[in-house]
């Protein structure tokens, strides 16, 4: 007889999301408390709830010049907004054409086989379009905005969507049975990330099947250690004694491309994954509680000892970096770079400074966790690539502290100064980076709402911060750069480090915009005038600088419940009269998140992704009930009855050619 185990909602968003149990334990400052404190001692927390959620970030002068910006056209961005709402479909601006490249399952070498949900294998899946895709980049061949490689991160798997027979209604309640080994060999297949040639041939793009450098890499991929964890006793195990090499990468969110043209693939939510238990008084206990391992959402443990923490309690310290992938070598290794740190990665955009330094911003996605930056040591040489292929193994890692005064300093989290030191845990820098989260405590980090992309701007030297949301967040617990308690639709701060140096150690702060229904008083929103009813939005995710400098915005968690409305991409003014106006470019179906916004270089092509599909169907009114293989709130982008909802990528263009929203 098969067991069944309760599970509702089954593995949806559990490890996205809802990001993990917060545990952050410290009384280190929250952004709230100090954006509350900043504002107060300003004078702008005067009046009602909804004039002062405005004040506090938009002065009058602003208030009218949006309002003169709705009449002017004073946005940056032309073309005419998608309405809001909740369907099945996706829907793009009207004179657009978003069309699905790529899908769960899709060949992507000469010899793949085709897409079978019926007969599904491991080792199909290694040969096809992995499951929910998240990060996009884009690598041109030989300088071109029409031919390149196109990287895409694939992060989780939802098997109630992905198997059939999996899920059964007992007394009306949806219950789904223990993966067997062949799906759990399928979940690590349909990891990792995918490198695929496309060309763009009549205006449309297509998947070049035989490209040479096309790659799929897995959960079972191996990889390499590099920097200063790798050979240390905290990363041995019995596969691997030295401590340098690992198999697989997993929960990978958004990413980034680097000037030099590798592939970052950054690991986020590793704690589901792993069971079990730790011996009474292991050395690793607070590192793991630190980043809530275990988990165990995943049944991997049930099949593979690697992921049982009782019999490898090592192997989470493998997991949770920044991976780099040479794309010009489809068989070269993969190679976590431990310099970066190791916590719950959303993403790792880049940006090369005034002295030739690189710099990545990196957010930890958590409920009170926090920014980080990392410096490289060495300098970017943009006449010789083989220089660069190693900067990520040498620099400074910093985590961010925000000051009631608008003020930001980065903080050093280096071996020896200020509190990580021995006496404190850390022998040395490999400690320091495994329990980066641990030492970011110690020096006094602001806990943040949930930060997730992280992207610097090459036009206008500002940094724009996502975060998501917090619910968890009380009213005694807000600061200046988390202002509202419960804050369950997020915002956005934009930080300006001093004299432009991305490198510098201090910097600027500001609210760019509180997210949510601005129609609410209560929400707090704080979208200018200009912006429509179809505009605003809540829960920042990710976010995508296009080549003239603009901001787009994607969403993770809106839906019938949370807004009224799915997620999608919204374009976001920065500057000007038109600032904080937000219209809706494109939203997806139900259930589904809007991930990797990214524009090719000549801005003609917005690649999105849309991952988990039909995940939830409850709350939307026109279903109504659980959504399973079976039975799905939505058969995008199909639409074909022997076939499951399918993660994809989507290309949208302007029909008859040209530039986004010009």
């Amino acid at each position: 007889m098969t067991e069944h185990r309760p599970d509702a909602h089954f593995r949806t968003s559990l490890l996205e999301e809802n990001d993990g149990p917060g545990t952050n334990p410290t009384d280190n400052q929250t952004m709230g408390e100090i954006i509350a404190a900043r504002f107060s001692r300003r004078g702008f927390l005067q009046g009602s709830l909804a004039a002062t959620a405005i004040a506090a970030t938009v002065s009058p002068l602003a208030l009218i010049l949006a309002d003169d910006a709705r009449a002017g056209g004073g946005s940056v961005f032309s073309f005419d907004e998608v309405e809001a709402g909740v369907d099945d479909k996706h829907h793009v601006a009207a004179g657009y054409d978003a069309d699905v490249l790529l899908r769960w399952g899709d060949p992507l070498f000469a010899d793949s086989p085709d897409f079978d949900p019926t007969k599904q294998s491991a080792q199909a899946q290694e040969r096809q379009f992995g499951y929910n895709n998240d990060y996009v980049g884009f690598i041109p061949i030989d300088g071109s905005a029409e031919h390149g490689l196109l990287v895409v991160n694939h992060e989780y798997t939802n098997p109630h969507l992905m198997f059939p027979g999996l899920v059964t209604i007992v007394d009306g309640e949806a219950k789904q049975a223990p993966l067997s080994k062949e799906q759990v060999d399928i979940e690590i297949a349909a990891h990792g990330g995918t490198i695929v040639e496309i060309r763009k041939v009549s205006g449309k793009w297509q998947v070049v099947r035989d490209g040479k450098l096309n790659r799929r890499i897995t959960a079972n991929t191996e990889m390499a250690l590099s920097g200063p964890v790798a050979g240390h006793d905290r990363v041995k195990t019995s596969a691997d004694p030295t401590g340098t090499k690992v198999f697989g990468s997993i929960n990978n969110c958004a990413g980034g491309v680097t000037p030099w043209g590798t592939y970052i693939m950054a690991e986020e939510n590793i704690h589901g994954y792993f069971s079990g238990e730790l011996q009474e008084g292991h050395k690793e206990a607070a590192n793991y509680k630190r980043l809530g391992i275990p988990d165990g959402s995943y049944e991997w443990a049930a099949h593979y000892d690697r992921f049982d923490i009782g019999k490898e309690p090592n192997e989470p310290n493998r997991f949770g970096w920044v991976v780099e992938v040479d794309v010009n070598d489809p068989t070269s290794v993969p190679r976590k770079r431990t310099a970066m740190g190791r916590f719950k990665h959303e993403g790792a955009e880049s940006i090369v400074a005034k002295d030739g330094r690189v710099v990545f911003y990196q957010g930890d996605d958590e409920r009170f966790d926090y920014v980080y930056k990392f410096v490289t040591a060495g300098k970017f040489n943009a006449e010789d690539r083989a220089a660069n292929m190693d900067l990520l193994d040498d620099g400074t890692l910093y985590v961010a502290k925000f000051a009631e005064d608008g003020t930001l300093e980065w903080l050093p989290l280096v071996h020896g100064q200020g509190p990580l030191t021995a006496e404190n845990g850390f022998a040395g820098q490999a400690d320091v980076l495994i329990g980066t989260r641990l030492a970011a405590d110690l020096l006094g980090a602001t806990k943040m709402d949930r930060p997730e992309d992280i992207q610097p701007n090459p036009t206008t030297g500002k940094v724009y911060v996502m975060l998501t949301n917090n619910s968890k967040r009380k009213t005694e617990q807000v600061d200046a750069a988390n202002p509202r308690a419960e804050n369950a639709f997020g915002h956005i701060v934009e930080i300006v480090e001093d004299g432009g140096d991305f490198t510098a150690t201090k910097g600027k702060w500001e609210i760019m915009l509180k997210c949510g229904d601005p129609s609410v008083a209560e929400v707090g929103a704080t979208f200018s005038t200009a912006t429509t009813a179809n505009g605003w939005f809540g829960m920042p995710d990710n976010c995508a600088i296009d080549a003239a400098g603009r901001l787009w915005v994607s969403t993770d968690g809106q839906g019938p419940k949370a807004t009224g409305r799915t997620d999608g991409l919204w374009a976001v003014d920065t500057e000007g009269e038109a600032r904080a106006t937000s219209k809706l470019f494109f939203r997806v179906p139900i259930g589904a998140e809007l991930c990797g916004p990214l524009f090719t270089p000549d801005d003609q092509t917005a690649f999105v992704a849309v991952q988990h599909p039909a995940d939830g169907g409850e709350d939307w009114e026109a279903f109504g009930r659980p959504s399973y293989y079976e039975d799905l709130s939505t058969r995008w982008p199909d639409f074909k009855p022997d076939m499951p909802v399918r993660p994809s990528v989507v290309a949208i263009t302007k029909q008859g050619g040209g530039k986004i929203a010009v």
